[in-house]
């Protein structure tokens, strides 16, 4: 397969699909679990609902460590084996989550299936890299997150059906196909990218250094905080969605529509903020996205703490759908800016960076779903929080 551009300026939309399908291996790990959530705790005796939240966020603690490994393997190893390496032990963490017993081993089936996924994830970036540069990388990645944006609106209807008609190991059988298609067809049609003359040696010493020089320089540290606060509140309403939406607003088996729905709203972001970025600059954008996401949650917060914590339905779809936009133009961005003064350390930055933001992440989105109390006055106190953090943070910076 040729993934170089052709004459014409035409992009190989094999190449397109495959890059979007390995990349998209992370969010069809959440996003298919999620209605599966209680069937899988009443299985296993997790006691509690909000324990069940521990099989999405575990996920993130493998994806956060592995990020940092994958990123300088592949740059000693070649880009195919790192890959490899991130599918064998995707699969392990899957085949155990697939025959869990218990609890414990669900969780770490599941924190294997968060390191190896983060092979394929990181290591793609690096391969679209590899083949282009500028425009035509920025175009292959465009196409690519087309392809991605639609993973989120899809991949709760699927681990329904699933849920509906095998049961919820059937879910992990899903995941152990695909990884055989996509090893499959990356392996025969995907050649190398990464000549043996340009590979570097791994080296632990080298993540260190360049963890010491994103936390020296300002602007990446700063931007990297922000990106971990607004994903850790994002990751609170992964955490706790299924609760709200299935139980205490009572959607039952519609779950997945309406969760799909709002996932709409990112991609809605995605395809706008391609256009605002030629027009605006990126720290405009940042701000204005955060100071709309804080006053916007401080609001909201306000109204449904007079309902006590329940507002209407549709109140709370727009709230979200609005929310989203915002962070949907806030990922990106974020990402940019706090990659921009690390050129020379491009990959290993990309790995450090999302590493660290990962994990901060983690931590807060895992306190925000496990104080889920019945109403969403945790999740929305915490998007109104985070979302002034994240501003006040990075206006701290401006004015420095």
């Amino acid at each position: 397969m040729s993934a170089k551009k052709n004459a014409d300026g035409a992009i190989s939309g094999e190449f397109v699909a495959l890059t979007a399908l390995m990349m998209s291996l992370v969010a069809l790990s959440i996003d298919t679990m999620l209605p599966a959530l209680p069937a899988i705790g009443s299985d296993l005796g997790t006691g509690t609902p909000n324990a069940n939240q521990f099989v999405i966020s575990v996920l993130f603690l493998g994806m956060s460590a592995g990020q940092v490994i994958f990123g300088p393997l592949s740059d000693h190893t070649g880009r195919k084996p790192a890959i490899y390496a991130g599918f064998a032990v995707f699969i392990s963490g899957t085949l155990l989550s697939l025959f869990a017993w218990n609890f414990p081993m669900m969780l770490t089936g599941r924190l294997l299936q968060g390191f190896g996924a983060a092979g394929p994830r990181v290591v793609t970036i690096a391969l679209v890299r590899d083949r282009f540069q500028g425009a035509a990388m920025a175009r292959v990645m465009s196409f690519v997150m087309t392809v991605f944006i639609l993973i989120p609106i899809l991949a709760p209807a699927l681990g329904q059906l699933l849920l509906v008609l095998s049961g919820w190991r059937a879910i992990f059988g899903l995941f152990l196909i695909l990884s055989a298609i996509t090893i499959a067809w990356f392996a025969l049609r995907q050649p190398e990218t990464l000549g043996k003359e340009n590979r570097i040696p791994f080296s632990i010493g080298r993540i260190t250094a360049a963890t010491r020089e994103i936390v020296s320089i300002r602007q990446s540290l700063v931007y990297t905080i922000a990106t971990g606060l607004v994903f850790g509140a994002f990751l609170g309403y992964l955490n706790s969605s299924q609760q709200i939406l299935q139980v205490q607003y009572g959607l039952g088996d519609r779950f997945p529509l309406f969760f799909g729905l709002l996932a709409v709203a990112f991609g809605v972001a995605t395809i706008f903020n391609s256009s605002l970025v030629m027009r605006f600059s990126l720290h405009l954008l940042v701000r204005l996205a955060m100071l709309n996401l804080a006053v916007l949650s401080l609001l909201f917060l306000a109204v449904s703490a007079v309902m006590d914590g329940n507002p209407p339905f549709w109140a709370l779809m727009l709230y979200l759908a609005i929310l989203f936009f915002f962070i949907g133009i806030l990922f990106g961005n974020l990402n940019a800016l706090a990659m921009e003064p690390l050129g020379h350390i491009a990959g290993i930055g990309a790995s450090v960076i999302g590493s660290l933001s990962t994990f901060l992440a983690l931590v807060i989105g895992t306190v925000i779903g496990q104080s889920y109390d019945g109403t969403i006055l945790p999740l929305v106190g915490g998007f109104s929080l985070l979302g002034a953090a994240a501003l006040g943070v990075t206006r701290l910076r401006e004015k420095s």
